[in-house]
């Protein structure tokens, strides 16, 4: 009885070191090398060898594609164009170890659980990994190389963290940033202090670059021409007085005029995580990531009495979004109805 065409994949050859392409035609097993030992390259052609093998065909059922095929076609040929380009690649990285000999209808309510517990991580991290699959698939249905996508379950939305640091608190990791190794006091502290000052996104400050910030209009677009257009907003900011001092030190720190605001010796930053969690760890405080940072300007902006729609302005998102976070902190948070709850009927 002939194998079942599972769809082209990965498989490693620990005797030799590499990648190769594994499929079956007709019930024979088929494989042919990548020329690589690194994951990234040989899922570069893999999805270059589906493409050249599929392009003259119609669209296949989900039991006849790969989630790695999938997943390896949308990061080829969709994530270049998308937003954030290395988050996708660092999802379909997690992805592919538990998914890569799964075909995409047997993705369940089981298997998708069973991806959690393997990955171990938070409910909101294999959320966003497996919305992955799903963007993979929509977007092979709309080339037209899948007849109909398959459903991803995904874990519930966490509920949001209201943790903001204290000013002493955002003093103290500052502190901490510039004590960690060489390499990480070259650019922890800067970022640290633009994501207080400013409340952009992780992604958005290290994908800065010097030609989005006027240092004498005292402006920075965290936003470029191109960039795909999504819901998280990249605003263009005032920049605040002591936000511009350490910015003017690091402008005659930098190794191009064109170059990235976040780096090592001239090196963008792609993954911060390391760096900030130890730093973080060091000062003993508790559920500081990243994002904290944002939520820390966003919290200080609403108790200094800072309308909603200036907030929301001043951080990208929409107001309705930004009285639900951030209305509670204001001073004058509910005065009305409380006025009206005092009063003698």
């Amino acid at each position: 009885m002939p194998r079942p065409n599972r769809g082209p994949r990965l498989h490693w050859l620990p005797d030799r070191s590499t990648f190769y392409i594994l499929w079956y035609e007709r019930g024979k097993k088929c494989v042919r090398s990548t020329g690589t030992a690194d994951r990234r390259e040989a899922e570069a052609a893999l999805a270059k060898f589906i493409g050249a093998s599929h392009q003259h065909l119609g669209p296949r059922e989900p039991g006849q594609i790969g989630v790695a095929e999938a997943l390896s076609f949308y990061l080829e040929h969709r994530a270049p164009k998308a937003a954030d380009p290395t988050r996708i690649a660092y999802a379909v990285e997690a992805l592919l170890p538990f998914w890569e000999h799964n075909m995409l209808d047997q993705i369940t309510p089981l298997t998708c659980e069973a991806y959690g517990r393997h990955r171990g991580m938070a409910p909101g991290t294999v959320r966003r990994e497996l919305a992955t699959i799903t963007a993979a698939q929509n977007f092979l249905f709309r080339e037209g190389k899948l007849t109909r996508v398959v459903a991803v379950p995904l874990p519930g939305k966490p509920d949001p963290k209201d943790r903001w640091l204290t000013v002493s608190e955002a003093a103290l990791l500052l502190n901490e940033a510039r004590q960690g190794g060489r390499d990480t006091r070259l650019y922890l502290p800067l970022f640290v202090l633009i994501a207080l000052y400013t409340g952009a996104r992780k992604e958005a400050i290290l994908s800065l670059k010097w030609p989005q910030v006027d240092l004498k209009a005292k402006r920075i677009a965290f936003s470029v021409p191109g960039r795909a257009k999504t819901k998280k907003r990249r605003p263009t900011l005032p920049i605040p007085r002591r936000l511009l001092t350490f910015l003017h030190l690091a402008w005659r720190r930098r190794s191009s005029d064109i170059g990235p605001v976040i780096h090592i010796d001239g090196r963008p930053i792609l993954r911060i995580d390391k760096g900030f969690r130890a730093a973080v760890v060091r000062t003993g405080l508790k559920d500081v990531t990243p994002h904290t940072l944002r939520h820390t300007r966003g919290t200080w902006l609403a108790q200094n009495g800072v309308p909603m729609w200036d907030i929301a302005g001043w951080l990208g998102q929409d107001p309705e979004t930004t009285a639900r976070i951030y209305a509670h902190h204001s001073p004058d948070f509910m005065d009305k109805a409380l006025e009206a709850a005092d009063r003698r009927r």
